[in-house]
């Protein structure tokens, strides 16, 4: 399963890429901003997309609902520090593939949520 994650923050970044690549998944690539994660979406066609809810001064729900609309092949899960709960409404409302907390992440809840299973 191919692997981009989008998020502002460089160490969270470095952290999320070694333990997802070391349980199997590659991580294909990283982008900080929306317009970088559109045009890494586009040359390197992963399968799976983590977008951080809030990405710096951008809206990752912003770019989720841009991705969604891009076409169906590709998997978006929102992360975020904050818990499910806090920010369900949003997760809701974006039509993504689902939430995980960023504590929470694994490849196991990624496959999880891209097979349609409750991680």
């Amino acid at each position: 399963m191919r692997c981009l994650i989008v998020d502002d923050n460089e160490s969270f970044i470095e952290v999320a890429r070694t333990f997802l690549e070391q349980d199997g998944l590659c991580v294909v690539g990283v982008a900080a901003t929306a317009g970088d994660a559109l045009r890494q979406v586009e040359a390197l066609r992963p399968d799976v997309i983590l977008v951080d809810i809030f990405l710096g001064a951008e809206s990752g729900l912003a770019l989720a609902a841009r991705l969604g609309e891009m076409d169906g092949e590709r998997a978006v899960i929102l992360v975020s520090t904050h818990a499910e709960s806090d920010v369900s409404a949003l997760i809701s409302e974006s039509g993504v593939a689902g939430f995980l907390p960023k504590a929470d992440l694994s490849a196991e809840a990624v496959r999880s949520i891209v097979d349609g299973r409750t991680p």
